[in-house]
């Protein structure tokens, strides 16, 4: 179990401290719900909680084959939907190494779908991969 303390520091603004390392991330409330967007928001983080997931267990997978997976990048958007405010969809674009053939795309961006911060996502949050 890891604990994250959270403490509201006024402004729209929090921040969160990792309890085993005390490492910190601050957030702030995004312009399109009232803030100023000057830090990652929550659901930012929650994006960007997803796409570094999906590359650790493509890591994983890597480690385990003898890929070379280094410089895979994974850009993420967020839509938000309403009624209630969420995320609807993550838009996920991953590009591989050249060397990648298409069949270790594939195979690869199938782990968008193992990761745990996508198993604990609600079902009705759309996920669209694209791969480069």
């Amino acid at each position: 179990m890891t604990k994250i303390t959270s403490v509201y520091l006024g402004d729209g603004q929090t921040e969160l401290t990792h309890g085993p390392t005390g490492e910190k991330i601050k957030t702030d409330l995004p312009p399109d719900n009232g803030g100023k967007g000057r830090l990652f928001s929550p659901t930012d983080l929650l994006a960007a909680a997803f796409a570094s997931c999906v590359l650790t267990i493509m890591g994983k997978m890597a480690a385990r084959t003898g890929d070379n997976l280094q410089g895979t990048l994974i850009e993420i958007d967020k839509v938000m939907a309403d009624h209630p405010r969420r995320v609807g969809e993550f838009v996920l674009d991953i590009t591989f190494p050249a060397h990648f053939t298409k069949e270790m795309k594939e195979r690869y961006a199938a782990a968008a779908n193992a990761c745990p911060v996508h198993q604990t996502l609600r079902t009705d949050i759309k996920t669209t991969v694209h791969i480069h």
